[in-house]
């Protein structure tokens, strides 16, 4: 299987509005003071420092132990819920929010939602972006906001963790047995206790929205190491592209891989103090659901590597407007052979399928 997947190849401008279409101030979500966390918070600690960390269980225990806990499942009605198909699978919904953008000033937006598929054999696991302007059809929420169709992000904004997992599972089909909450702010700590990652950088581009004084950081064509401010630049700039957030999925994707990467051959693991700036760099703010125990997850997947992870983005038909909203439009059809592959823990079949 092929490190990155990419099943979305759209050709417009992907510009974002982040207003609340229902006008009323989002709830602001309980944060940690200095919460510094990266997209790749979960999939870093269970894919890689699980093995390493074992022979340190009393420790890892206590890194398990200290990490928030996000109320993810309460009011999401059980019988409106997707049945499990492959037992012994599971489905991480990933949420990720970008604090330092300029559109995301009340922090009430998901910016990144990925769903994370982990076959019953632990042998791969699937990566699934989902853009986060897909126009789709949000569930009432308790309170009552929602009940129509709307922007996938828009669910946090109405009804928090609960009314996000209602959101993906109706419009994916997949269950979500588990939730992970993360924050690109922290891929300048992650990368700098790796001591940098290497990156194939497939345009010459300008961030404008730089951590640099000036706002701005220019980067070449080529493959170049990069520190965490860069990384950090890199993964999340997407007003210089055509393609706008889907180069920005590909730039995260390929993040995730670099550290993957780094972390498994540059001696990260075998050396305790690299593994310890590691975790702490990743763990002291994660947030995951009450359920889920990260030392269980570690064991299972420690033997997993970068070559053991696909990456997809969900196929989209391309963006366009609805109202005075920049959407993008699902292709449901394409859609649903992919998460229908997920719910029956068949990923890999699709691609030797060449579909």
């Amino acid at each position: 299987m092929s490190d990155r997947h990419q099943l979305a190849d759209p050709d417009t401008r992907f510009p974002a509005s982040e207003v609340d279409p229902d006008g009323a101030p989002a709830p602001r979500p309980r944060r940690r003071r200095g919460r510094r966390i990266a997209l790749i918070v979960l999939l870093v600690l269970v894919l890689l420092a699980g093995g390493g960390l074992l022979a340190g269980g009393l420790y890892y225990r206590s890194v398990n132990s200290s990490i928030d806990r996000v109320d993810a499942f309460t009011g999401v009605p059980e019988e409106s819920r997707p049945q499990v198909v492959a037992k012994g699978a599971m489905n991480i919904m990933i949420l990720g929010s970008d604090s330092r953008d300029p559109e995301n000033t009340g922090g009430s937006r998901s910016d990144t939602i990925i769903v994370a598929h982990l076959p019953k054999d632990r042998s791969s696991a699937q990566l699934i972006s989902i853009p986060r302007d897909t126009w789709t059809a949000i569930p009432r929420s308790a309170a009552g906001r929602g009940g129509r169709d709307a922007k996938i992000n828009a669910a946090y904004a109405w009804g928090g963790v609960p009314l996000m997992v209602q959101t993906v599972e109706k419009f994916t089909g997949v269950r979500v047995d588990h939730v992970a909450m993360v924050d690109f702010s922290g891929f300048k700590e992650i990368v700098d206790a790796l001591g940098g990652i290497d990156i194939d950088v497939e345009q010459s581009f300008t961030s404008t929205h730089s951590l640099n004084p000036d706002g701005r950081r220019e980067f070449t064509k080529g493959r170049q190491t990069m520190d965490g401010a860069t990384a950090l630049d890199y993964a999340r700039e997407r007003y210089a592209f055509a393609n706008g957030d889907f180069t920005r999925i590909k730039h995260q994707q390929q993040v995730i891989k670099a550290i993957l990467d780094k972390a498994a051959s540059g001696g990260t693991l075998s050396s305790p103090t690299k593994l310890n700036a590691f975790i702490k760099a990743t763990a002291n703010s994660a947030s995951v659901d009450k359920s889920m125990s990260l030392v269980d997850l570690a064991m299972e997947l420690r033997h997993l590597r970068s070559g053991n992870l696909g990456f997809f983005t969900c196929p989209v038909k391309g963006t366009g407007r609805i109202g005075t909203e920049s959407v993008v439009l699902p292709d449901n059809a394409k859609a649903k052979v992919l998460f229908d592959a997920v719910r029956r823990d068949a990923v890999p079949d699709i691609l030797s399928a060449g579909k």
